[in-house]
């Protein structure tokens, strides 16, 4: 099993809510999309803490051809994009469990 997280934070702080939200729905509605990807998890901070990010993902595959299709796939590819337009800052871990 594989798991791959990213982190995120947005750009607009006076937004961050509905951002948060949008972007989470984005993300969890792939889970219907992408054969390859097993499980998703989308957490939203409450952290007021300055090294605290917006947003993780923590999503499950099979191994990481598993994982290529999910890169690689249209719908994924759609939140890509949108995620250029809102996010600042991020962070990734894939490993092996």
């Amino acid at each position: 099993m594989l798991k791959h997280i990213v982190m995120m934070n947005f750009e607009d702080r006076d937004d961050l809510e509905s951002t948060s939200k949008t972007t989470k729905k984005m993300l969890l509605d792939l889970q219907n999309s992408i054969s390859t990807l097993k499980s998703m998890e989308v957490g939203l901070n409450f952290s007021t803490r300055e090294t605290a990010f917006d947003l993780i993902l923590i999503s499950d595959f099979e191994n990481e051809d598993g994982l290529n299709v999910y890169r690689d796939h249209p719908a994924h590819i759609k939140v890509l994009d949108y995620l250029k337009t809102v996010v600042s800052k991020t962070a990734v871990v894939d490993y092996y469990i």
